[in-house]
């Protein structure tokens, strides 16, 4: 083996170690890291099909599809998983993404981890109760935090709340 192809094996080495660290851990139902935690069986029992994806394999739903885009009632945003209260209306906001978004969340209702499905790192915001996959944050909204809670729509219900 020469010097080159020594070098370049310890790089390609050195550069998996690093992404094998800071890759995100799993969110596996029954490990025991949420306080509910259902087998795969019993979430598809639970959620539609499209939740399933969302909430569990961190899916996706397009763009403009949700019915909570729209909604502009008073009221709060529930995790379609486990029913955590997760966004108040008071917080929701048009950021023209076409997903429903919010500055905030309500006091130590979600969690966040790295995400790098698409290369560039991103962050995951889930319930923290059952771990379900909600959507991403991101540094681009309106005062008063400057964040962007980019939600999918069909991973939360809608409870209106009494005037």
């Amino acid at each position: 083996m020469n010097r080159r192809a020594f070098l370049a094996s310890g790089v390609g080495l050195a550069a998996f170690g690093a992404f094998y660290t800071l890759r995100p851990g799993p969110l596996v139902a029954g490990s025991g890291a949420f306080e509910i935690t259902y087998s795969e069986e019993r979430w598809r029992e639970i959620l539609t099909p499209d939740q399933f994806a969302v909430l569990r394999q961190e899916a996706t739903e397009h763009p403009y599809t949700s019915p909570l885009l729209n909604e502009k009632r008073i009221g709060d945003y529930h995790c379609a998983g486990c029913d955590l209260p997760l966004y108040a209306s008071e917080t929701k906001f048009d950021s023209g993404t076409g997903w429903p978004s919010f500055y905030d969340s309500h006091e130590n209702a979600v969690g966040t981890r790295r995400d790098f499905k698409l290369i560039v790192p991103r962050t995951e915001v889930h319930c923290r109760r059952c771990g379900g996959h909600l959507g991403h944050v991101f540094n681009d909204g309106p005062p008063p935090t400057g964040l962007r809670h980019c939600i999918n729509g069909i991973a939360l219900t809608f409870r209106e709340r009494a005037a």
